[in-house]
């Protein structure tokens, strides 16, 4: 599908209905809903070994809504394999800024020593689903860190899933799982029926200490 608007109201009612935007700059606004759908499981997340034993050596913790803006920001520059460009363009970073004013879109962050961003993710939360839009690694490993610090919270709040959209050999190879589209939609409408998880999560996540979740 295509055109409409990227308001608040009717972004989340896509999210609620397994749809959200993806296009590139210069085109209509698209709707996508893939079948099959990529998700985690939050509570059967688990790294590599090797990954595990490599991350465990970094002096990293995991925190929330520090800076969402600079975590948008850095996922629209971040190089991607196969791709000339990126599809977070003005009209985006302003509309899921706005659901973030709103409580409904979160940013996870992995900061080293000096607090400096090293990895991090985007995405909305409805009831007791997240919806992961984007990640990325400034240094190696740090898309992992988030990824693996979020399922450790999403789990610890009765959140079970982690909705990665897309299928890819990296999701892939970190646990996420395929199922159809008729499932996905069956455990959205048991899971978004309220919207408890509004709010800042800066004070609600905490900081993890990188070797608690790995």
């Amino acid at each position: 599908a295509w055109g409409g608007d990227l308001s608040p109201p009717r972004l989340l009612n896509a999210y609620r209905n397994g749809i959200f935007p993806w296009y590139s700059p210069g085109e209509p606004i698209l709707w996508w809903s893939p079948n099959p759908r990529c998700v985690f499981r939050t509570a059967d997340f688990q790294l590599s070994r090797r990954d595990r034993r490599t991350l465990k050596r970094k002096d990293w913790t995991i925190v929330a809504d520090r800076d969402f803006e600079s975590v948008m920001r850095a996922c629209a520059t971040q190089p991607r394999p196969g791709q000339k460009g990126t599809w977070i363009d003005q009209a985006m970073l302003a509309a899921y800024q706005r659901l973030h004013a709103l409580g409904n879109a979160h940013s996870i962050e992995a900061r080293n020593a000096d607090g400096d961003l090293v990895g991090g993710l985007y995405g909305i939360a409805i009831g007791r689903a997240f919806f992961g839009e984007s990640m990325l690694s400034i240094e190696s490993g740090g898309s992992k860190a988030v990824l693996a610090g979020l399922c450790h919270r999403l789990h610890e709040w009765n959140m079970p899933l982690l909705d990665a959209q897309v299928e890819s050999a990296h999701l892939l190879r970190m646990g996420a799982s395929l199922v159809s589209r008729r499932d996905f939609l069956g455990e959205l409408d048991t899971l978004t029926g309220t919207d408890s998880t509004a709010g800042n999560w800066a004070t609600r996540f905490g900081s993890l200490a990188l070797s608690e979740v790995v």
